[in-house]
């Protein structure tokens, strides 16, 4: 039977697996050094000891969760997010605050204090950026990059997806910026090199390629004749 520490090494790596698939990206080992800030040695002998485990299969190089490994990926992002909800909307700390003590959150805590987190919230659907709580009702929306919209279109903010949560300083810049889900704006500029300028709640904020390529935004329906 793996130790605590293992176990906890284990859901750690379910949960980067299942968050790479989120964002549609091919599960690699060099991804997953690269989330977890591992060396990808460690990583080949960690994947390895799932594999036997029963939690991943790889096929050519790509990695997958087994049935086992998405219950307990799912359990622990479930978590996560519902922590991060509960840190902003309950104790009010900012997002970067939240997600890095969720990740603490999502190990230690059990059914019963779940449940009860998920009842105090009213059931959200999503954590503060927009990403959906597995087992929750959500209903994925239609949806395009901010960096797809056309300039002088007005557009609501729908997902901050994890791959920013990750990038130093972006959580902090986002929430500071209000370009948070629920958000409307307008793009008012885009650059050549993938720069976007976005007006939300009456300020101009510029907005990088990177980002601007991953935030997920939905745009107002077209009105039937």
């Amino acid at each position: 039977m793996p130790t605590q520490d293992a176990r906890i090494a284990f859901a750690d790596y379910c949960e980067a697996i299942f968050e790479l698939r989120e964002d549609d990206l091919d599960v690699i080992q060099a991804r997953i050094a690269e989330r977890l800030d591992i060396s990808r040695p460690a990583v080949s002998e960690m994947i390895r000891r799932m594999a036997a485990e029963g939690l991943v299969d790889v096929d050519g190089g790509v990695i997958q969760l087994t049935a086992d490994g998405l219950v307990l990926a799912e359990q622990v992002v479930r978590r996560h997010r519902l922590a991060e909800r509960f840190l902003t909307d309950v104790l009010g700390l900012n997002w970067a605050e939240a997600h890095h003590e969720a990740g603490r959150w999502e190990h230690v805590l059990n059914d019963k204090v779940e449940l009860a987190i998920n009842r105090l919230l009213g059931g959200p659907t999503t954590c503060p950026h927009g990403n959906p709580i597995p087992g929750s009702a959500y209903t994925e929306p239609d949806v395009v990059a901010l960096a797809e919209v056309e300039v002088g279109t007005s557009f609501t903010v729908t997902r901050i997806p994890e791959e920013l949560e990750f990038a130093p300083g972006v959580l902090e810049f986002l929430e500071e910026n209000q370009v948070k889900p629920g958000r409307s704006g307008e793009l008012t500029t885009a650059s050549p090199d993938g720069t976007v300028t976005v007006n939300i709640e009456g300020r101009h904020v510029g907005i990088g390629p990177f980002a601007a390529t991953r935030i997920l935004v939905s745009l107002p329906a077209v009105a039937v004749a």
